[in-house]
């Protein structure tokens, strides 16, 4: 009996999507060349829940899937163990010149999201021990700018509903076990070597130990290697926007005691000015991790097999120096800590999820970076997309609609498509 759908990747995507999937009805079956679900880009993932896009679908997908997160297990609908926690530790983004307030504020009105305004004083008084400088553009730690003092002050964005996932890759496994209980079948280390069709249609995967696997649905949610196969699929001609795979770090050091909570958790900055982003852990511990600022060079990959999986104390220093210069008593290791990881990101730092001219083949890619607060809706994307389209409609022409389950927000998913025109709406940066 043939498999109504395969699903490439098991990344907290591509099991959000089979869960979904398999919620229909549908016989899903996933494919992942690691050895378990969210062992690849996800496991790198900061796993930070925040709402500041520059585009209205951007804010209502982030503030939709909050409630996801916040109320995880009804999400999940089962029992699946230890389920990963949501942190509700709030983010404060500082002002900055690419992303000032009235570009994105009216859509935190429009959608609902609750914040509050801080001056630079009222900022130094709720994040203790930070400076309120303003140092924009963001520099190299090697130029002497870097280091000048300022008089220019700024002030922040807070949004209290805002956080982190504690455990990205146990958010993903929890997505898997829940698919699974609606019949989703995981195979792990399947690489997979080719996609078969006929009649301009998908009609099976084919794996390197020679298993094939029909099916009438394909769904490419293979992260850092989703170029790939497309490659195998042959599609992507009629792709505006592309993506690629990209080394990443993030840095992990012990927080400043200034920083902490009660619960040892602060305040999440996204700091744009300086080009970085920091959030607590448990533990007492910070993430810091990059904007992408332009002065620091991004490193593109040809193949993510290969990438070197040990953080470097070229891009830790920076990274760190910088979070530094913003909370003056962190400490700087002289050692590099923190996590590797490869992403998939869309030229545009908007993901892709849609159709292609391949019947029956899907797509979910370019979701690294700042699509990890959105697993629990892209899943229902997907589903949306896939339902429509196999019943005949065209969605180039008519694009589906998701309305929120929590929200009642209705998103356009044109905004995801692969033939959009490259987004100049957006930030150009991560934070999209």
């Amino acid at each position: 009996m043939a498999t109504d759908v395969v699903v490439i990747g098991a990344g907290v995507m591509g099991a959000s999507i089979a869960l979904e999937l398999a919620r229909q009805g549908r016989r899903v079956t996933v494919v992942d060349k690691a050895g378990g679900a969210g062992h690849g880009s996800t496991s790198a993932s900061s796993a930070v829940v925040r709402f500041n896009f520059s585009t209205l679908v951007g804010v209502t997908a982030a503030w939709e899937a909050q409630f996801g997160w916040r109320s995880w297990a009804e999400h999940l609908g089962c029992d699946v163990g230890e389920p990963a926690r949501f942190v509700r530790c709030g983010i404060a983004m500082l002002d900055v010149d690419i992303l000032p307030r009235p570009a994105y504020l009216p859509l935190f009105q429009e959608v609902g999201v609750p914040f509050e305004e801080w001056t630079g004083a009222e900022l130094r008084d709720r994040i203790p021990g930070i400076d309120v400088g303003r140092y924009w553009p963001p520099k190299r730690i090697d130029d002497e700018r870097f280091w000048r003092e300022t008089g220019d002050t700024l002030g922040a964005v807070y949004t209290p509903d805002a956080g982190f996932v504690s455990d990205p890759q146990l958010a993903a496994q929890n997505l898997a076990d829940a698919a699974r209980v609606h019949g989703a079948e995981f195979r792990f280390h399947a690489t997979v070597r080719g996609i078969e069709r006929a009649n301009d249609r998908v009609t099976a995967v084919t794996l390197a130990d020679g298993t094939r696997i029909p099916c009438a649905v394909a769904v490419n949610a293979a992260g850092p290697w989703s170029g790939r196969i497309n490659e195998l699929a042959g599609v992507g001609a009629d792709f505006t926007v592309g993506s690629r795979p990209l080394r990443q770090e993030v840095a992990h050091v012990p927080a400043p005691a200034s920083y902490r909570s009660r619960d040892g958790i602060g305040i999440a900055v996204a700091d744009l000015d300086l080009g970085t982003y920091l959030r607590g852990e448990t533990g007492g511990g910070l993430l810091i991790g990059g904007t992408e600022p332009e002065c620091d060079p991004l490193q593109w990959v040809e193949d993510p097999d290969t990438i070197d999986p040990h953080p470097t104390m070229a891009v830790f220093e920076a990274q760190v120096t910088r979070a530094a210069r913003r909370f003056p008593e962190l400490t700087i290791p002289n050692r590099a800590r923190g996590v590797v990881g490869v992403y998939d990101v869309a030229d545009d730092w908007t993901p892709i999820y849609d159709r292609t001219d391949l019947g029956g083949f899907y797509v979910a890619m370019g979701t690294s970076g700042n699509q990890f607060k959105n697993a629990p809706v892209v899943g229902k994307f997907l589903a949306a997309i896939i339902e429509q389209t196999e019943r005949g409609a065209d969605h180039d022409e008519r694009p589906a609609r998701y309305v929120g389950e929590h929200t009642g927000l209705e998103i356009d998913l044109s905004a995801f498509s692969r033939k959009r025109p490259f987004n100049a709406e957006n930030s150009g940066t991560v934070l999209g």
